[in-house]
C-alpha cells in the first residue's frame, strides 16, 4: 500500500512539475531577440515591421514577406530593402501563430508607425541587467550583420 502511493505521489508531482517547466523554456526567449528588437518582451515570436510590411519570425530568425503573392521566409531582408535600417524603425510584437496570415490587419492598424522607432529602446541600447548576457553574446552576430549591411 505505501508503496502503491509512494507511486502515485511521485506520478503527481511529476505531472504538475513537468508542464511548469516546459513554459519556462518556452515561454521567454529574451537571448534569441535580435538587438535591434524592442526592449521589455520575455517572449516574442513575431515583429512587425511597418516601414517595410514585413515579419521577423524570432524563433527561426528568419524575416516574412510577400513576394509574388506568396509569403516568403528568408534569413535576409527582401531584396528592395537590403539595405534597410533595423535600428531606426518601429516594431510590432505579435505573439500569434503564424502572424502573416493577419497582415491586412496589421497594416491597417500599426503602418502608422512608419518612420522613427518612436520612443522604442532596442536590446542593444539597453542597461537592464536582463538583457546583460544577450549583448555580450550577440556582439559578433551584431558586427558581422552591420558590416555585411
Amino acid at each position: 500500500m505505501k508503496k502503491l502511493l509512494l507511486a502515485a505521489a511521485v506520478l503527481a508531482f511529476s505531472l504538475l512539475a513537468g508542464p511548469s517547466q516546459a513554459q519556462i523554456s518556452l515561454s521567454v526567449n529574451i537571448g534569441i531577440q535580435p538587438s535591434w528588437g524592442p526592449t521589455g518582451y520575455d517572449h516574442v515570436e513575431y515583429y512587425y515591421i511597418p516601414d517595410i510590411q514585413c515579419y521577423y519570425y524570432v524563433p527561426d530568425h528568419q524575416f516574412v514577406y510577400l513576394r509574388g503573392g506568396h509569403w516568403t521566409f528568408s534569413r535576409e531582408l527582401p531584396p528592395a530593402y537590403r539595405n534597410f535600417d533595423l535600428y531606426h524603425s518601429h516594431k510590432e510584437v505579435i505573439n500569434e501563430p503564424q502572424a502573416y496570415l493577419h497582415f491586412e490587419e496589421h497594416r491597417a492598424r500599426f503602418d502608422h508607425f512608419k518612420g522613427e522607432p518612436h520612443g522604442q529602446v532596442f536590446i542593444r541600447d539597453s542597461h537592464e541587467e536582463r538583457y546583460r548576457d544577450h549583448w555580450h553574446d550577440q556582439h559578433e552576430a551584431n558586427e558581422e550583420w552591420r558590416h555585411r549591411h
